[in-house]
């Protein structure tokens, strides 16, 4: 009896104090399909404007506007939790996969070189707008 009246102590203790909880951080789907969405966008963008005859230069820049253009008109909550490293890398691995061998890029070192690239002139380019937030 004693057992029974203890166990039922430390039941409503438990209860009515839950212990705190660790929380992993996850990233929200509707977050990855919006990265997903900008990300295969500015690839199309950029492979296309190379395919014409644009230097990197230009098309980089001209990617850049007008797939900014595209997401500041959006209306999309969710654009504000894109980290702007995690979509430079997505972005740099689509074009890298799409385009990068035309203009030598290829692996993990051209994934690299085009996210700091993308990065540089993207700060140069639109530094008052920013893709995220």
């Amino acid at each position: 009896m004693y057992n029974f009246f203890l166990g039922l102590f430390f039941l409503i203790i438990y209860l009515l104090n839950p212990p705190t909880g660790l929380a992993f951080d996850t990233s929200d789907p509707s977050v990855s399909l919006l990265q997903n969405r900008i990300s295969s966008n500015f690839s199309k963008k950029y492979c296309k404007a190379i395919k014409n005859g644009f230097s990197k230069d230009e098309a980089m820049k001209s990617a850049i506007v007008k797939t900014e253009k595209i997401i500041s008109f959006s209306f999309n909550p969710q654009k504000k939790w894109i980290e702007k490293d995690d979509l430079a890398n997505q972005i740099s691995l689509q074009v890298v996969n799409e385009c990068g061998w035309s203009f030598g890029l290829i692996g993990k070192e051209g994934v690299n070189y085009f996210k700091s690239y993308f990065l540089e002139i993207y700060e140069k380019t639109t530094p008052d707008k920013k893709f995220t937030r």
